[in-house]
């Protein structure tokens, strides 16, 4: 087992490299690693306040606040260059339709015969095809790298056309490891490594659908509060001329950082903010002109730029949901 004093070390001398160098791999032992990730975070655009909250909850080794205002100063006035330099670079990107020649095509058949490709995502015109990495908006600030190096991992360093496919658009969805349990008489508590952990919604039930459970009683409905896992697609939504990265945000960034320029995606193609509303990521909802407007909005090669990332050892965090319940009896006048 590495000291953590020691990976710590060995997480600031990788900060202070400049450039995007793919980073060396080495197997991870998750069981006897410290606490400790390497993040990235995208710096210099709004708000300053969130990249201090970040660091002074997170880091492991926390710079003065003048000397990070100082360095989101400076990748705000970069940021100012490429508004002029690459303005509606985002604009229009080149979405490549799989034809039925397609090297992809038959892992793209077995791919539409996923159920959660049918059920979740018929909201609005959905498509896979192949997208440019660099053409990406995004919304996500910050990258686990340590993760990002773990995936790099497990797909090798010449990942093949299907273990390109795959880790884009996986077919077998593997749970993540996660525990849960039963904090009090109304409440559940579910904990998870993985981001993906969600809320995943209230599900109505008829007594068939529960099956092998012994009843309480004789039972008229179930309202189930489901909590999972995502599909955990490559996932984009196409609005108004820009594809934003909705999902899988750390896959892109390891296929780049392994030289992979277009890659397959699950792209949603969205005609109205409306539509927007239901389909979109909450950020791109709460600010969607910043997203869609912007001259030149953050993009997934902006991790890659050393003039606007810092790179920290973190404290390592799980992802928690707790669902939480409550029920009233009344008697009301009969109709």
């Amino acid at each position: 087992m590495i000291p953590a004093s020691e990976a710590i070390e060995q997480l600031k001398d990788r900060e202070s490299e400049e450039g995007s160098a793919p980073r060396p791999l080495r197997a991870v032992d998750e069981s006897s690693a410290p606490a400790v990730d390497e993040t990235l975070y995208l710096i210099g655009r709004p708000k300053l306040k969130h990249f201090l909250r970040f660091v002074r909850h997170h880091a492991i080794k926390q710079d003065h606040e003048d000397a990070l205002i100082e360095e989101w100063q400076k990748a705000k006035d970069h940021i100012a260059e490429l508004e002029k330099e690459e303005a509606g670079c985002a604009d229009h990107p080149t979405i490549t339709k799989i034809d039925a020649d397609s090297k992809y095509q038959p892992l793209l058949v077995e791919f539409l015969k996923d159920p959660l490709v049918r059920n979740g995502f018929n909201t609005v015109p959905t498509e896979v095809a192949l997208v440019e990495l660099d053409s990406l908006v995004v919304y996500q600030k910050h990258i686990d790298l340590t993760y990002v190096s773990q995936l790099r991992w497990r797909m090798g360093p010449n990942p093949s056309d299907e273990d390109v496919f795959r880790a884009c658009l996986p077919f077998d969805h593997p749970h993540p490891p996660a525990k849960w349990s039963r904090l009090d008489d109304d409440s559940y508590i579910f904990i998870s490594s993985s981001n993906d952990l969600r809320f995943l919604g209230a599900l109505p039930l008829r007594p068939e659908h529960v099956q092998g459970y012994p009843h309480p009683g004789a039972l008229l409905g179930v309202v189930g509060l489901a909590v999972g896992f995502g599909s955990n697609f490559l996932n984009a939504v196409y609005a108004e001329g820009r594809l934003i990265l909705h999902n899988g945000s750390h896959r892109a960034y390891a296929l780049r950082e392994l030289g992979l320029t277009h890659v397959p995606c699950l792209v949603q193609h969205v005609a109205t903010r409306d539509e927007l509303g239901v389909v979109g990521p909450s950020d791109v909802r709460a600010d969607p002109n910043y997203f869609l407007k912007s001259p030149r909005p953050p993009m997934l090669k902006d991790y890659f730029n050393p003039k606007l990332r810092k790179v920290m050892p973190a404290h390592r965090v799980h992802r928690q949901v707790k669902v939480h319940f409550s029920t009233s009896e009344h008697y009301v006048p009969a109709l």
